[in-house]
């Protein structure tokens, strides 16, 4: 049931069918209610300094925008950098320090999927999960960190930093619950606005291809894959941040005599541990070098050559 529901809403926001599109247009009074309210919250906010660079990498709207690989390829450029985020569907609460010094700290179920990937694909950087982003900003710089990217940070209004929205198109522009906008790029905040095949292209290489392979999945709008993917004998989606179980992940390859389960990076962490065999659609980001400019330019380097 869960499944059903999370699908449905991602076709009302991202493809909706007469019916969905007739539901937004009624629900656009609430949404006008809940976008002033977050333009109230955003106004009662003062963003304080806590001392140290921070990034804030985000989208505006609900669902996948690729958020976690420009992360990586942000974060990957800089020394002493930290990755700080909520850890959405872990089994943990709290602050969690998930890797350190190229040391990975928990599992995956502590962590939650994409803080594992951080902690994978940046082994020099400092991974942390919190809830409260401004306790992981202050665990990172006490660790050493001298510049901290926020995942999903958009609406921490309470934090001074800079800004990358990445811009995500829907034939909807509205906010929740009409459409699918959490909310507003608000006048007097310091925000980059990048998109991809503009400021930042995607990079994906197939590795430990099988002749047979069945799609398993577990992301935001599993769609997006459908211009990177091989031929395979079926797709399996799940809800965003699925956690598997061994038994479903065979069953699916049983079922289709496949070889191999073909997954993205988000998927393998969680399933690397069940000792099937996996072929990964493993994706990195190339980022215009202009990007980096700013970044330096915001932290006071100008030009100033950065490791």
């Amino acid at each position: 049931m869960k499944k059903k529901i999370i699908f449905w809403v991602e076709e009302y926001f991202y493809n909706p069918n007469p019916f969905q599109r007739v539901l937004s247009l009624l629900l656009l009074p609430l949404s006008w209610v809940y976008c002033f309210v977050m333009f109230l919250r955003f106004k009662s906010k003062n963003s304080e300094d806590l001392g140290i660079d921070v990034i804030g990498i985000g989208n505006l709207s609900v669902g996948g925008s690729g958020k976690t690989p420009l992360v990586t390829a942000l974060a990957s450029r800089y020394e002493d950098a930290a990755v700080v985020l909520r850890g959405y569907g872990r089994k943990s609460c709290g602050l969690v320090v998930v890797s350190s010094g190229g040391n990975i700290l928990c599992d995956v179920e502590m962590s939650g999927d994409e803080a594992m990937i951080y902690a994978h694909k940046i082994p020099k950087a400092i991974v942390i999960v919190s809830e409260e982003r401004k306790k992981g900003v202050l665990k990172a710089k006490e660790m050493g960190a001298k510049i901290v990217f926020l995942d999903d940070a958009y609406s921490k209004h309470e934090i001074k930093k800079l800004d990358i929205v990445i811009e995500v198109e829907s034939k909807n522009s509205s906010c929740l619950p009409s459409g699918p906008f959490r909310e507003r790029l608000w006048n007097n905040k310091e925000v980059l606005v990048v998109k991809e095949g503009r400021d930042f292209k995607r990079v994906v290489e197939l590795k430990n291809k099988s002749d047979k392979m069945s799609l398993i999945t577990a992301i935001a709008r599993p769609e997006r894959l459908d211009g990177y993917l091989p031929e395979v004998l079926s797709k399996n989606y799940f809800e965003d941040h699925h956690s598997f179980t061994k038994s479903e992940v065979f069953d699916i390859l049983q079922r289709d005599k496949a070889e191999s389960a073909l997954v993205t990076y988000k998927d393998f962490v969680k399933l690397e541990q069940f000792g099937l065999e996996l072929s990964l659609l493993d994706m990195h980001l190339e980022v215009d070098e202009n990007i980096f400019k700013k970044i330096d330019d915001y932290r006071g380097f100008g030009n100033a050559k950065k490791d």
